[in-house]
C-alpha cells in the first residue's frame, strides 16, 4: 500500500509540473517552402550544465539524405529530440522550410516528421493498432501496403490471430526486431516529408536488416532524412555523413571523401569493419578508433 501510494505521488508531481515546451502565444501559419532543415548557431546544454552545442551550424538541404555518426555522447540524438522540438535551444535557431520552428504549432512541426527511435513506444493493443497510430484515418490497404513495405508481414503470419494479435504492455510479446519493423511501418504510413531515423535497424538481424534498408531506401525517395547510426554500414549510401564528437562537426562528406581523408570516420570504419586485424600499423590504428569510441555520458 505504501508503495502504491508513493508511485501515485510521484505520478500526481509529473501531471503537475508545467511543461517546459509550449506553443507561441501567435503561431505561425505553417507554409513550407520545402523539406530542408537548418540549424542556425545553435546553443544547447542539458540540464543547466556545460554546452554540448555552441554555435553549431548544419544544414540540410530539401531531398538529402544525411548520416550522423561519431561516438556515443556526440550530440546525435539529441539534434533530433530538438529539431523534434522535445527540447527547447538556449540561443540560436532551427529552420524547417525556412521557418522558425519556435513559433510554430509543435503538432504542425510534427506532422512534418516521421520518426523512428531506437526503442519505439508501443501500446497493449493490435499490431494493426501500432502501425495505424501514425495516421489514425488511414484504410486497411494502407495500412498493410505499409507492413509488407516494412516486412511486418513476414512474422504477423505466425502470431495466433495475425494483426489482430495484442502486442502486450510496451510490446513485451514482440521482438526488439519486430518492434522496430512495426515502427518503420508506421513512418511509411505517416508519408512525412522528413524522416528521421535513431538507430532505426539495431535490432535487426542481418538478413531482416538488408530488407528493411531496401523499403528505407524507397521511402527516403524525395524526402529529406537525417539518420543516426553506430553502425556505419547502416549509412554508408547517405548523400553526405556528419560526423560529431562532444556537439561539434568534425568532418563531413560522403563515405568515400572521408575514407580518403583518413581522419576520424576513416579511424571508425575500419575499427568496425575489422580491417586493422591485417594491418601493419594496427596498433595506432586501433588506438585512435578505440579514443574515438570511448563513452561520454549519454548525452546523444
Amino acid at each position: 500500500m505504501e508503495s502504491t501510494l508513493t508511485e501515485s505521488a510521484q505520478f500526481t508531481e509529473l501531471l503537475l509540473t508545467p511543461p517546459t515546451v509550449v506553443d507561441p502565444p501567435d503561431p505561425q501559419p505553417l507554409r513550407p517552402v520545402d523539406a530542408g532543415v537548418r540549424f542556425e548557431r545553435v546553443l544547447f546544454a542539458h540540464g543547466g550544465g556545460p554546452p554540448l552545442f555552441e554555435r553549431l551550424d548544419l544544414e540540410i538541404p530539401s531531398g538529402a539524405k544525411i548520416g550522423l555518426v561519431g561516438r556515443s555522447g556526440g550530440g546525435k540524438t539529441t539534434l533530433t529530440r530538438l529539431l523534434l522540438r522535445l527540447m527547447d535551444v538556449d540561443g540560436g535557431r532551427i529552420l524547417v522550410g525556412g521557418q522558425d520552428i519556435a513559433r510554430l504549432r509543435q503538432s504542425d512541426l510534427r506532422n512534418l516528421i516521421a520518426y523512428v527511435p531506437q526503442e519505439p513506444a508501443m501500446f497493449h493493443r493490435s499490431v494493426r493498432d501500432n502501425i495505424a497510430f501514425a495516421r489514425p484515418g488511414a484504410t486497411e490497404t494502407e495500412i498493410l501496403r505499409a507492413a509488407r513495405a516494412a516486412h511486418v508481414t513476414e512474422f504477423v503470419e505466425s502470431l495466433p490471430a495475425g494483426f489482430d494479435t495484442l502486442v502486450g504492455e510496451r510490446g513485451v510479446k514482440l521482438s526488439g526486431g519486430q518492434r522496430q519493423r512495426v515502427a518503420l511501418a508506421r513512418a511509411i504510413l505517416r508519408d512525412a516529408p522528413i524522416l528521421l531515423l535513431d538507430e532505426a535497424t539495431s535490432a535487426l538481424d542481418s538478413e531482416s536488416e538488408l530488407l528493411v534498408q531496401e523499403a528505407l531506401w524507397h521511402l527516403m525517395r524525395d524526402r529529406t532524412a537525417l539518420v543516426v547510426a553506430h553502425r556505419l554500414s547502416t549509412v554508408v549510401r547517405m548523400d553526405r555523413l556528419v560526423v560529431l564528437d562532444r556537439g561539434s562537426v568534425l568532418e563531413e562528406g560522403s563515405h568515400r571523401e572521408l575514407l580518403q581523408a583518413k581522419g576520424p570516420y576513416a579511424r571508425l570504419w575500419h575499427h568496425q569493419s575489422g580491417g586493422f586485424l591485417t594491418d601493419e600499423a594496427a596498433p595506432d590504428t586501433l588506438g585512435a578508433a578505440q579514443h574515438d569510441l570511448k563513452s561520454q555520458p549519454a548525452t546523444g
